[in-house]
C-alpha cells in the first residue's frame, strides 16, 4: 500500500533542507523561494527506503502567512515528519501545524530534532525533554524524537530507519472504488499541455480514463500519468500522481478542484459537519461566524450555522451546518480545518457528516439523527445508511449519492442495501436511477396519501374516487412521479387502495348522496322509468325538481355508476331496465333475421327516428351490432 509522508514545523526549522538530505530532491523550486530562503509553495519528493519501498513526501511551508498552503499539502498524507529545530525548540507554527495534523485525522509520525550539530549536548537533552512534554497528550505522544543534522549527515540513517519502520507498519484505509484526486498544482508542460498533480486519496486512475473536474463539471481524459515523477499506466490510492488532462487549458483547473469519475461527486454549498473548537482558540465560535474553511486542497469562505446553541466554546464540539460561497465536493468522514479571519489562525476542525445537506432549522427534530451520524462511521453500515436516508427525507438518495453519504465501498454498500431491502427497512422506488427511500418515509407517505383519500371521500361522497392522474396532481402533487407510481402500486397490492377501471378509491368507499340529492335522485329515476324507451327531455325532468343541470350532474353520475340510467348521447338518458328489455327483443329478432334496418327497427319498437337512431348507434358502440350500409347485423352472428 503506497504511503505519503508530510512535513510539519515552524519556519526555518530545516524541513526542506532535511528532505533534500534524505531524498536528494530540492523541494524549493520557485525563484522567490531560493531568493528568500523560505518555502512558499508545496514541494514534492520521494525517497527509496530500505527494502525497496518508495515513500512519497509532501513538503509544506512553515511561515504563518502560508498555513493555507500547508493545509492543502496535508490533505492525503498518512503520517507526519515534525521538524523542530534543536536551537529554538517548540515555536508557534510547531503548535499550529500539530493541531492541523490532529484535526485532519493524522495519527502517526516521527519527530526530527534538526540542527542538532549547532547545540551543546546538554541543550539538546533539555530540548528533547521539552519536546516530549509538548507532545504529551497529542497523537505524537511517545513518538521517536531523533536528533539529526542535514549538514553533517548525523542521525539521518536512524531517521531513515524510523521512517521505513513507520511506512512498513502503516496500513492506511483507502477506498478502491471512488476516484478522488484533490488538485494541489496545475501547470503546462511543453509537448503535453495541462498537467494537474495531487495525492490520489482513493480509487485508481488509468491512462485513457474519463474524468471530470469538480465542482466545475468539466469533462476530460487522463491522457498520460506520472506516479512519483515516473511515467505510469496506472495510479493507485496513496500515490503522488500527475495527470495530463486532455482538452483543457491550464486556466480551466485550479488548486482545490477534484478529479473524479463522471457522475460520482455532487457539488453543494451546504454541509453538515461535526465541529470541534480547539482548546487553544482565543474566542468561542458564534452562530453565523464567517471563517476560512479548508477541505482537501480547497480554501473557501464559510458561515457557521449552529443548530443547538448560540456559540461553541473552546474545547467543545457540536454538529452544525456550514454554508459556502462556492460549491464544494466531499465524502462522509472527510476532515476539514477552520481558520478565523482575525487573528488569522486555526480555531477548529470538522468531520463531514452530510455532503448533500438540506437546510435545517435551529433546534429541529432532525438534530438527533444528525448527531448520531458521527458515532456510526466505519462501525455500522446499515445504521449509517438508514440515518442518511432519514435525513434525505422524501427525496431519498441514489446509489452514487449514498457512496458519498456513507463513505462505504460499492460492494459493502450494495450488500447492506440488499439486507435492508429484504427487511423492508429501505425501498428502491426507481430501479433505473437506483434511488432508495427509508421505510419510515414510505410509511409516512402512504399514511399521507390514504388520509388524503379519506378526506376526499368525506368531502365528495357522491364521487366514486379519483383517476390516477387526478390523484397525482392533488394528493401526490409534491411526490416525485416515479415514487408516486411506486407508492400507489404498493398500496393497491396491499389492498389499502382499490381500483375499478380508471378510478382509485379506498376499499370501503361507496358513493352516497346527501338528503336533498336523494330527493332529486328519486325524482329523476321515476321520470326516466315512466318514460321507458321514450324518455323525457332533460329540462322537463329537472324543471319540476327545481334543479339546474349543474346541480343535477353529480346525481346523474351516481345513477350512471349504479347502472340505473344509460347515457345514449349528450343530454339523452334512458332507463337502463327499458334498454335491457329492448336488447332482449333485438336479440330475439336476429334469431329469425340476418339484418335489421331502420324500418324494421321502427316496426319492432314503434319508436320515432328521434330515439331509434341514437339507440341503434348505441348498440353499435356496445358491440351488440355492426353497421353494414343502412343495415345492422348481429356482431359475431
Amino acid at each position: 500500500m503506497p504511503v505519503i509522508m508530510g512535513t510539519a514545523g515552524h519556519i526555518d526549522h530545516g524541513k526542506t533542507t532535511l528532505i533534500k538530505a534524505l531524498t536528494g530532491i530540492d523541494c524549493d523550486r520557485l525563484a522567490e523561494e531560493k531568493k528568500r530562503g523560505i518555502t512558499i509553495e508545496l514541494g514534492f519528493a520521494f525517497m527509496e527506503l530500505p527494502g525497496g519501498a518508495r515513500l512519497g513526501v509532501v513538503d509544506v511551508p512553515g511561515h504563518e502567512r502560508f498555513v493555507k498552503n500547508m493545509v492543502a499539502g496535508a490533505a492525503g498524507i498518512d503520517f507526519v515528519l515534525l521538524a523542530i529545530a534543536a536551537d529554538e525548540g517548540v515555536m508557534p507554527q510547531t503548535r499550529e501545524h500539530l493541531e492541523i495534523c490532529s484535526l485532519l485525522g493524522i495519527s502517526g509520525g516521527v519527530v526530527a530534532l534538526t540542527k542538532a550539530d549547532i547545540v551543546e549536548p546538554e541543550w539538546l537533552d533539555m530540548v528533547t525533554e521539552d519536546v516530549r512534554s509538548f507532545l504529551s497528550g497529542t497523537f505524537l505522544a511517545g513518538a521517536k524524537a531523533i536528533p539529526v543534522s542535514a549538514h553533517t549527515g548525523a542521525g539521518l540513517d536512524v531517521l531513515t530507519a524510523a521512517l521505513a519502520d513507520l511506512a512498513a507498519r502503516f496500513r492506511p484505509l483507502r477506498r478502491s472504488d471512488l476516484v478522488r484526486l484533490p488538485v494541489d498544482r496545475v501547470f503546462t508542460m511543453k509537448g503535453y499541455g495541462t498537467v494537474a498533480t495531487g495525492t490520489l486519496i482513493s480509487g485508481r486512475i488509468a491512462a485513457g480514463d474519463d474524468l471530470t473536474v469538480y465542482p466545475r463539471g468539466l469533462a476530460t481524459k487522463a491522457r498520460n500519468l506520472q506516479v512519483h515523477g515516473l511515467p505510469a499506466e496506472l495510479a493507485a490510492a496513496g500515490q503522488r500522481t500527475a495527470v495530463n488532462l486532455q482538452g483543457l487549458e491550464v486556466g480551466d483547473v485550479a488548486r482545490g478542484d477534484v478529479l473524479a469519475r463522471p457522475g460520482t461527486l455532487f457539488p453543494s454549498t451546504l454541509w453538515d459537519i461535526e465541529l470541534s473548537c480547539l482548546s487553544s482558540s482565543p474566542l468561542p465560535l458564534k452562530h453565523r461566524t464567517e471563517l476560512h474553511f479548508h477541505h482537501g486542497c480547497r480554501e473557501a469562505l464559510a458561515k457557521l450555522h449552529l443548530l443547538d446553541r448560540d456559540k461553541l466554546e473552546p474545547g467543545q464540539a457540536c454538529v452544525c451546518q456550514v454554508r459556502f460561497t462556492e460549491p464544494m465536493n466531499g465524502v462522509f468522514g472527510d476532515r476539514c480545518v477552520l481558520r478565523s479571519f482575525s487573528p488569522l489562525r486555526t480555531v477548529a476542525g470538522g468531520k463531514l457528516l452530510g455532503p448533500l445537506a438540506k437546510p435545517l432549522k435551529r433546534h429541529c427534530a432532525q438534530l438527533a439523527a444528525l448527531s448520531a451520524l458521527s458515532a456510526l462511521s466505519g462501525t455500522a453500515p446499515e445504521e449509517l445508511i438508514l440515518a442518511q436516508l432519514s435525513l434525505a427525507g422524501e427525496a431519498g438518495a441514489s446509489f452514487p449519492g449514498l457512496l458519498v453519504l456513507t463513505g462505504l465501498e460499492s460492494r459493502e454498500l450494495d450488500k447492506a442495501l440488499q439486507n435492508l431491502s429484504a427487511r423492508q427497512a429501505v425501498f428502491q422506488f426507481d430501479r433505473e436511477a437506483r434511488i432508495f427511500l427509508h421505510g419510515e418515509q414510505l410509511a409516512s407517505l402512504s399514511e399521507r396519501l390514504l388520509a388524503f383519500m379519506a378526506a376526499f371521500h368525506a368531502k365528495n361522497r357522491i364521487k366514486p374516487g379519483l383517476t390516477r392522474s387526478e390523484l397525482a396532481s392533488s394528493g401526490g402533487a409534491r411526490i416525485a412521479p416515479k415514487l408516486f407510481h411506486f407508492l400507489v402500486e404498493r398500496l393497491l397490492k396491499s389492498g389499502a387502495l382499490t381500483a375499478e377501471a380508471e378510478i382509485i378509491r379506498l376499499p370501503g368507499h361507496v358513493s352516497t348522496l346527501g338528503a336533498d340529492q336523494d330527493t332529486m335522485r328519486a325524482g329523476i329515476v321515476a321520470a326516466y322509468a315512466a318514460g321507458g324507451l321514450t324518455p323525457p327531455n332533460l329540462p322537463d325532468v329537472l324543471g319540476p325538481l327545481g334543479a339546474s343541470a349543474r346541480e343535477a350532474a353529480p346525481v346523474f353520475k351516481v345513477l350512471l355508476d349504479q347502472g340505473l340510467l344509460l347515457k345514449i348521447k349528450e343530454d339523452m338518458y334512458f332507463d337502463a331496465s327499458a334498454v335491457a328489455g329492448l336488447t332482449e327483443r333485438v336479440l330475439a329478432y336476429f334469431k329469425t333475421a340476418a339484418e335489421l334496418g331502420p324500418v324494421e327497427f321502427k316496426e319492432l319498437t314503434g319508436l320515432s327516428r328521434k330515439y331509434a337512431i341514437p339507440l341503434l348507434e348505441f348498440f353499435d358502440k356496445q358491440k351488440l351490432t355492426m353497421r353494414v350500409g343502412d343495415k345492422r347485423r348481429l356482431r359475431g352472428g
